[in-house]
């Protein structure tokens, strides 16, 4: 007899699943009878909100969701936070967990591990929450799942199972994966109303988001047939070419780039929120869209959000631009100036350059210098001062290789267990997290997990003993610091503790050299940089 675990199992290896992520638990265990048989890998995390983080790095870089087993009740409430960030960036993530017996549900006796209601604790930052009340639903309710994942806004789906529903026999389940759903199309006179705008444009601009992270080939194309200078949030670096001429970053918090967007008079927004983490990290409402507004979007709702549109069309990223390139390449296009996308966006790269103060010009050429040494880079950020840094300066080389927690729901301590979730999906990649010390402190056993499993990731760590960025933010405005300057553990002691390599390190070739054992090794290392002396050495003008 085949259990409702055992083949749920199954049919998660059939949907392409490598990779569970969970730390066993008395109320999980029958998740796991037909585990070690199965072609799955399972990762061991020191706790269920790093599970929840190695599943939002791995399903990052791998586009795949990120697949955990979690206990009832705590395992639940521990894992919300990394739930949360997924929803808020839109990242896959499948949640399975247990749940008391289905005479025992919300019965307020005191059960082991009883909430109230687990659905409604994850109601606010999920696309669905089911429970499963009979085995025969696990096929249908896994498609659903997958559907939300493979053609609908991408968002964290938690499926919890009775105790007693995961021992039932399920021998009778069919074990084939439901078919694949295509992405939507955009409507053919919404494209072609699209295209004539863009066309007529003197000034056009384009704003992309994480939603396009697919679609790099064909924005750039776009980019260039219409001359638009393009402007990236933080989850769709790399989408175009780092050193390409219409390229202005993520810069549009900053004045220059807003004073280009009130000159565009057609801007388009493509799978992007146009939200605050992204469009007004300095919160002063600064940032305007006056001229016409394009918006594409999977997500028919978030058309209705932030910015009114011209016009709003609801597909997927991919098809839509692939559509619109094909209609504009068929006109000819007379801007007034052909070259005002190239010349306004080297303005604009001109003048946020000349704009770096010390720390900047110090942090910019840390990461210049991971980079260089390890050119195909991943990095996973934590919410630290040099990610803030790197969300302006740093350009990646391809999409799908920069992201941290500033975004969205902000959350610390995000970074390590991110970045052994993208290690896990990387192959032979370098990984490199980039966290503070105060962050650090939240997910430090998590260094354990990855010695466990042999993920040789790099954390690059910016020590400034304390909560740096919210002391500057209290300091600001005029509010005495309190509780921010924390007690700061020896990390070198630490990491060895753990297993791990460990150096201070002082200067660019004292990182290269690093860098490069790192990336030989099959331990993790961690590279600890001081602040102050950092600064002090590398913000010199060059």
């Amino acid at each position: 007899m085949a259990t409702c675990g055992e083949v749920l199992v199954k049919l998660l290896e059939n949907y392409g699943v490598k990779l569970v992520f969970g730390i066993p638990g008395v109320h999980t265990v029958e998740l796991y009878r037909g585990l070690a048989e199965s072609s799955m890998r399972h990762v061991t995390p020191r706790h269920e909100q790093g599970a929840g983080f190695m599943a939002d790095g791995y399903a990052r870089v791998t586009g795949q969701p990120g697949v955990c087993f979690i206990i009832t009740g705590p395992g639940m409430t521990n894992i919300a936070t990394a739930m949360a960030q997924a929803y808020a960036d839109s990242i896959p993530m499948l949640v399975i967990s247990s749940v008391n017996a289905r005479h025992q549900m919300g019965s307020g006796n005191g059960h082991l591990h009883e909430l109230p209601s687990q659905r409604n604790l994850t109601a606010g930052f999920t696309a669905f929450s089911h429970t499963l009340m009979t085995p025969d639903e696990l096929p249908q309710v896994l498609a659903r799942a997958f559907a939300v994942f493979e053609s609908a806004r991408p968002r964290p789906v938690h499926i919890e199972i009775p105790l007693d529903v995961i021992t039932a026999p399920a021998d009778h389940l069919p074990l084939a994966r439901s078919v694949a759903l295509s992405r939507p199309l955009a409507c053919h006179s919404a494209i072609a109303e699209a295209a004539t705008r863009l066309l007529q444009a003197r000034r056009p601009l384009i704003l992309a988001g994480g939603g396009a992270v697919d679609a790099g080939s064909e924005l750039q194309r776009l980019a260039e047939h219409l001359h638009a200078p393009v402007a990236l949030t933080i989850n769709a670096k790399g989408l175009i070419a780092r050193d390409h001429p219409l390229l202005i970053g993520s810069t549009q918090s900053t004045a220059v780039t807003r004073e280009l967007v009130r000159e565009a008079d057609v801007v388009l927004a493509i799978g992007t929120e146009l939200g605050e983490t992204d469009y007004d990290v300095v919160f002063d409402g600064g940032f305007t869209i006056p001229g016409e507004l394009i918006r594409i979007d999977i997500d028919a709702e978030q058309l209705t959000r932030n910015y009114r549109a011209t016009i709003a069309i609801v597909a997927d990223a991919q098809r839509a631009l692939s559509a619109l390139l094909s209609t504009v390449s068929a006109a000819p296009r007379t801007p007034e100036a052909p070259n005002w996308g190239a010349q306004r966006a080297a303005k604009v790269r001109s003048v946020v350059t000349a704009g770096y103060d010390a720390a900047t010009r110090a942090q910019k050429r840390m990461l210049d210098t991971v980079a260089q040494t390890l050119p195909d880079v991943i990095i996973a950020g934590d919410s630290t001062q040099p990610v803030y840094v790197g969300n302006l300066v740093y350009e990646a080389a391809t999409p799908r290789s920069w992201f941290n927690s500033s975004t969205g729901y902000g959350t610390l301590g995000y970074g390590l267990p991110a970045a052994i979730g993208a290690k896990l999906g990387a192959g032979k990649r370098a990984v490199v997290c980039l966290i503070g010390d105060g962050g650090l402190q939240f997910t430090l056993p998590e260094l354990a997990s990855a010695v466990e499993a042999q993920v040789p990731v790099i954390v690059l760590l910016w020590n400034n003993a304390g909560y740096g960025e919210i002391k500057k933010y209290m300091n600001d405005r005029n509010i005495t610091p309190v509780g921010v300057d924390i007690y700061t553990p020896d990390f070198m002691t630490l990491a060895r503790g753990f297993g791990c390599a460990g150096e201070r390190i002082n200067t660019l070739g004292g990182l290269r050299e690093e860098l490069v054992r790192a990336a030989g090794r099959t331990m993790p290392t961690v590279l600890e940089i001081d602040e102050k002396m950092w600064i002090e050495t590398q913000g010199a003008v060059c």
